[in-house]
C-alpha cells in the first residue's frame, strides 16, 4: 500500500516536472521569434564591403534582413530576384542586407563569386539566433525606428508585384504591418 502511494506520488511529480519544462522551452522560443510588430533585436554587423549596418540606426531607410545559407536551395533560387530588387530599390530608401549563417566560408566567398549579388552581404552565426530563425530563407522588413513590419519566412519572388508594391506603399507611408 505505501509504495502504491510513491508510485503515485511519483507520477503526478513527474507529470507536473514535465509540464514545467515543456513550458520553459515553450517560453524560451516563443519569446525569442520576432514578428511583424515587435521591435528588431539591435545588432552592428560589418557587411562584406565594409559598410557598418546596425540596427535600429542604419540611415532612416527600409532595412531587408535576409537571412541565407549556401546549402540552402530556395536561398539560392531567390539570390536573382534579391539582387534585382535590391538594384531597383536602391536609390528608393531600401538598404538589402543578406546575412549568410554559413559556417564554410570557401563556399560563402564562392557563392558570392559566382550570382554577384548587387546588395549588401555578410556572414555571422549570431545575429540569426537573436531573431529566433532556423529555417532558410527568412527575411524581415525593418522600418528606420527599428519596428518589424513584415517578416517572410519562406523564399520570395522579390519582383512579385504585391511584394513591391507592398514596398511601395511602405516608401510612402501608407503600409500596415503584416506578417
Amino acid at each position: 500500500m505505501k509504495s502504491t502511494r510513491i508510485d503515485g506520488l511519483l507520477r503526478v511529480a513527474l507529470g507536473f516536472l514535465s509540464l514545467a519544462f515543456i513550458f520553459v522551452i515553450y517560453g524560451a522560443i516563443h519569446e525569442r521569434v520576432v514578428v511583424a510588430g515587435d521591435t528588431a533585436p539591435e545588432f552592428t554587423i560589418q557587411a562584406d564591403n565594409g559598410h557598418t549596418v546596425t540596427v535600429p540606426n542604419f540611415g532612416g531607410k527600409l532595412l531587408v534582413l535576409n537571412f541565407w545559407a549556401t546549402w540552402c536551395p530556395p536561398c539560392v533560387e531567390e539570390t536573382p530576384s534579391l539582387s534585382q530588387f535590391a538594384a531597383q530599390y536602391a536609390g528608393k530608401g531600401v538598404v538589402v542586407l543578406a546575412v549568410s549563417v554559413d559556417k564554410d566560408e570557401k563556399a560563402y566567398r564562392a557563392f558570392l563569386g559566382k550570382y554577384n549579388p548587387a546588395f549588401l552581404t555578410a556572414r555571422d552565426s549570431q545575429v540569426h539566433q537573436d531573431y529566433g530563425t532556423f529555417m532558410y530563407p527568412e527575411t524581415y522588413l525593418i522600418d528606420a525606428k527599428g519596428k518589424v513590419l513584415k517578416k517572410i519566412a519562406e523564399p520570395a519572388d522579390w519582383m512579385n508585384p504585391q511584394l513591391t508594391g507592398y514596398v511601395d506603399s511602405v516608401l510612402s507611408g501608407s503600409a500596415l504591418p503584416t506578417t
